[in-house]
């Protein structure tokens, strides 16, 4: 199935598999990139010398295109870039939206440049800035979140930027592939879907908690960094929900420390961070100090297993998937329910008379 999205990447199939801290690692990424969707590497939770590792552990397992997730106000955001053009990787995504000059150094070394947004006029934004494509990711998706859903979102950004738009937030499967098509879309990112196959290095035992979520078990929390961020509902979340200012910001601090030592990080570069976070947001110190810190408190579940210290990004379709495919068997899938609907919509007289863009 071609498209703007497989035309723009190299990939075969229009599906992204997004940038998950912790969980998108070389194995997933490469397992992705050989089914012929798009991997997406995720390097903020990496060191600059650990990315530039996980590149090349990626390019030993596959020859097929993939990208990698940065965080477009880090520090060292450059060297991160300089990175990626040196080892020739095909697209870079950012979770916030890239300066005019970040994007403009990439295009300019021939990498393809898709940020995430959530917001129609963040779409507008990046597309005049001259990014090649969107990921617009809707209520549903995992993760910070906004509150209006891809089914509302998705139209809205579509009508509105001239680049190839991937609808993200509540895909995990062919039907949804063939939905986001129909309202012009290029292709789907797909996050929780491949956290869960059995090509994700995410410990069995937190598998299995996502897999026994229903839908009701998904929520949407501010307690762990100030911000919207849907989960799975756990013992942790019910705490740090019901937590003092004085207990949260301790349980804070401790967290901090922790990742101050995992990152490399200076304290005075965490409180720069946290201020420049703060700016503009109504959050407390506690706040600050555990958005700071959230990749520990992921990397609590997604690495060492831990569902009760950790939380567990999950997008609503958590609640409805119930098996860990490989990542070749689930976009094979995917692909196969995606052609069978489009054909039963073409002998119904009723395919969609716009092609996929």
């Amino acid at each position: 199935m071609e498209t703007a999205l497989t035309r723009l990447t190299g990939v075969r199939h229009p599906i992204v598999q997004t940038g998950m801290g912790w969980v998108a690692g070389p194995r997933l990424v490469s397992a992705t990139a050989n089914a012929g969707a798009l991997g997406i590497l995720a390097s903020a939770t990496m060191t600059v010398d650990r990315l530039r590792e996980a590149i090349r552990e990626v390019r030993s397992r596959t020859d097929a295109p993939f990208g990698v997730n940065l965080r477009a106000d880090a520090h060292d955001a450059g060297d991160r870039v300089r990175i990626l053009v040196d080892e020739g990787v095909r697209v870079a995504s950012f979770a916030l939206a890239p300066r005019p000059e970040l994007i403009a150094a990439l295009k300019e070394a021939g990498v393809v440049v898709i940020p995430s947004v959530g917001a129609r006029r963040h779409a507008e934004k990046v597309a005049a800035w001259g990014a090649d494509a969107v990921i617009v990711q809707g209520g549903e998706g995992g993760g910070h979140t906004g509150e209006v859903a891809t089914t509302v979102l998705l139209p809205q950004v579509v009508d509105v930027v001239d680049v190839p738009v991937v609808a993200a937030g509540g895909f995990f499967d062919g039907r949804g592939l063939v939905a986001a098509l129909a309202y012009g879309a290029a292709g789907v990112a797909m996050g929780t879907r491949f956290l869960l196959t059995s090509d994700s290095t995410v410990p069995d035992a937190v598998k299995a908690r996502y897999l026994a979520a229903t839908v009701r078990d998904v929520t949407v929390t501010r307690a762990v960094d100030g911000l919207p961020h849907r989960m799975l509902r756990t013992d942790l979340v019910d705490s740090l929900e019901r937590a003092g200012r004085t207990t949260a910001l301790l349980r804070a601090l401790r967290r901090a420390a922790g990742f101050r030592r995992l990152s490399g990080l200076t304290w005075r570069r965490m409180v720069r961070d946290g201020l420049a976070l703060r700016h503009g947001k109504d959050l407390t110190w506690s706040q600050v100090l555990l958005a700071a810190n959230t990749p520990m408190l992921l990397r609590a579940a997604m690495v060492d297993g831990r569902t009760d210290l950790g939380v567990m990004a999950a997008g609503q379709v958590a609640g409805v998937i119930d098996d860990l495919p490989s990542c070749a068997e689930l976009v094979d899938r995917v692909m196969a329910e995606a052609d069978e609907i489009v054909g039963a919509l073409s002998q119904l007289g009723g395919a969609p008379t716009r092609a996929p863009r």
